[in-house]
């Protein structure tokens, strides 16, 4: 079944564009559902959508009803697509009203899971905000939304992103030429500001115009004309503008009239504050995850890398009352926080110069595991490629270098300092290849289980940024090392066994009895039981990938773990994160308080308690399988 999915996503643009892997992914999220003739399937303006359907077979029609009239009428038929423009663009109200004209079967992929994809592959959002952008030329699309508008201050959630205020969208940092400037330099300066448009002033220093991008094209380098030719000649006149408190619905409609990508937003004087574009307001959906990786992508600084890092825990709670899962909140997290360094290392490679040889930026820990949370500090490495010995010290200094700048930037923006130093500042972990081929190959040949302790979050890296092949070769050092070394699996078993969830022998919730977490219950170390006895597996049976639920999962598929077993540990974990990150963001939004593991029971609803007893529970039964498992199917003893 798996397979015709991927089969029949692989016909469906923008799937196509997809790597196989997300497709195989996908598929396994994908539910089938199938409906009758005649049936309504979505209400305009009412039906909240928990999925994005995919028409497998069948008709249905689609169509804003105004007075009685069926506006914007279509059909959907085999390949088709319902709902990501809803989800995207109106908060996961159905813009249309949809219903079946034939008996119909429909693929339905969960509406987080579909963020999640928008989030880490921007070709694939952009067909939707272009199909978006096509449907705003039509005039009774534009009336549904100026009506939805209306509605806005009896029922927001109608009205969606469309509804909201310019003043938090457009980029308030404005370029300015005169009138006499040459296109050349407007568009110098246009390139370096990295900007779409620049404000053309006149002699007296009042705005004249605007010239984008798009005039640059067509007026200058399409007409032939010479580079001095000056600014005031091609610029786009006279200048539209928009006070900062009308509504982003009112900004498409201005620039649909006009036929502009560029407004200017002004002040109560009628001052310029800034320019918004139309894709800041495509991508603009409140807490979209879209609109957040695209304003981490496009930061000039750590400090506004900092004030974008500091709205994920709002994001992250608005997912969470949208019924997103843990697994695509910590994907969520994860690529944030990918985007975050991706930014980072730019900037920092601007400081330092090119590198002198080939590195990677390795992540370990629950970076390494992509299950960050919303708190957590930085654990890294760098490993850069083999030089003569003579080379050695000053390509490290480089390296260290780059290390301490990208770690005072990541604790500026909100990633803390290690308390272990595990940080690519630190000589230790600031190393070339071969030396971290001896790291590990000490590790599982010589170590002790105490040595372990802190050497086992090594054992979750990924690729951070750089050369990913120096990881794929140390990874593959790492596996070709482990086999026949059974010490080692002893070891890390020990380690994992030593610690017991919190139950007491008549199954009651252990809490602290001491200090200022007095009377909570720390839920991180119950969820490194699961962690740890995912990566022994793994590791045993040369599992490449690093996240504990893809682990478990490929251990289900290669019949390493029965499938009850393995769903049972699935739910343990997913649950348990659920709550750390719901406890969280409820800290930082609510109470605005640091976040940490630390949870109150007694907050807890009842069946919140029996929750946490019963995944406990299912923790204390895999260490029971791993105890017999590693001594006698694996001959660990």
């Amino acid at each position: 079944m798996s397979k015709e999915k991927i089969a029949f996503l692989q016909q469906i643009h923008p799937f196509d564009i997809l790597p196989a892997e997300e497709l195989e992914s996908l598929a396994g999220t994908l539910s089938r559902t199938h409906q009758y003739k005649d049936m309504t399937l979505f209400v305009q303006g009412t039906t909240v959508l928990d999925y994005v359907h995919i028409v497998q077979d069948g008709r249905l029609e689609q169509y804003i009803k105004e007075g009685g009239e069926k506006l914007l009428h279509a059909f959907l038929s085999e390949g088709d697509i319902y709902g990501g423009l809803s989800v995207l663009f109106n908060n996961g109200v159905s813009i249309r009203t949809v219903t079946t004209i034939e008996d119909t079967t429909l693929f339905r992929l969960p509406k987080d899971i579909f963020l999640d994809v928008c989030t880490r592959f921007p070709d694939f959002t952009r067909h939707f905000s272009e199909n978006f952008q096509r449907n705003m030329l039509q005039q009774p699309y534009v009336a549904f939304i100026a009506k939805s508008s209306r509605q806005g201050d009896a029922d927001e959630g109608q009205a969606g992103f469309l509804n909201q205020s310019l003043t938090n969208i457009f980029s308030r940092d404005i370029i300015s030429c005169g009138d006499g400037d040459s296109v050349q330099e407007a568009a110098k300066r246009m390139t370096e500001h990295k900007r779409s448009s620049i404000v053309v002033l006149d002699d007296a220093g009042g705005y004249k115009g605007l010239l984008t991008d798009h005039d640059l094209r067509e007026k200058v380098v399409a007409a032939g004309l010479p580079l001095n030719t000056p600014a005031s000649h091609t610029l786009s006149t006279p200048l539209v503008s928009l006070p900062a408190d009308s509504r982003v619905f009112e900004a498409m409609l201005l620039m649909m009239q006009h036929g502009i990508k560029h407004l200017a937003i002004t002040g109560p004087s009628q001052e310029i504050l800034g320019i918004a574009t139309e894709e800041d307001l495509l991508l603009t959906q409140g807490r979209s995850p879209v609109f957040l990786m695209h304003e981490l992508r496009n930061a000039e600084s750590i400090g506004e890398l900092a004030a974008r890092y500091r709205q994920l825990p709002g994001l992250v709670r608005s997912l969470l009352d949208s019924g997103a899962k843990a697994e695509h909140l910590n994907r969520v997290i994860t690529a944030v926080s990918d985007a975050i360094l991706t930014r980072v290392m730019d900037l920092a490679l601007g400081e330092t110069g090119p590198p002198p040889v080939k590195f990677a930026f390795m992540l370990v820990g629950s970076e390494g595991r992509r299950e960050q949370t919303l708190k957590t500090d930085q654990d890294n490495a760098i490993v850069f490629e083999d030089v003569p010995q003579s080379e050695r010290e000053e390509t490290q200094r480089f390296f260290l270098r780059l290390g301490k700048i990208v770690s005072d930037w990541l604790n500026r923006i909100g990633f803390a300092y290690c308390d272990f130093d595990i940080m690519a500042s630190n000589p230790d972990w600031c190393q070339p290849l071969s030396t971290w081929k001896d790291y590990f190959y000490r590790w599982i040949r010589a170590a002790e289980p105490e040595n372990l302790l802190q050497a086992s979050i090594f054992f979750d890296f990924r690729c951070g940024h750089g050369d990913c092949e120096l990881i794929e070769a140390l990874s593959q050092e790492l596996f070709d090392s482990l086999g026949g070394w059974l010490g080692f699996f002893r070891h890390l078993a020990d380690n994992a066994l030593h610690f017991k969830p919190p139950l007491d022998f008549f199954g009651n919730l252990v809490l602290q009895t001491k200090g200022e977490q007095k009377n909570t219950l720390d839920i991180k170390t119950p969820m490194r039981l699961i962690v740890d006895f995912a990566r022994i597996f793994a590791l045993k049976n040369r599992i490449q990938q690093t996240n504990t639920l893809e682990r478990i999962r490929e251990m289900r598929r290669m019949g390493v773990l029965e499938p009850e077993d393995a769903q049972e540990l699935e739910h343990a974990y997913s649950y348990l994160m659920q709550v750390r990150l719901s406890h969280q963001a409820a800290m930082i939004h609510e109470e605005q308080l640091p976040p940490d593991n630390f949870i109150h029971p007694k907050r807890l609803t009842h069946i919140e308690r029996q929750s946490l007893k019963e995944s406990f529970k299912r923790i204390r039964m895999a260490q029971g399988k791993m105890r017999m498992e590693l001594t006698q199917a694996t001959g660990i003893g």
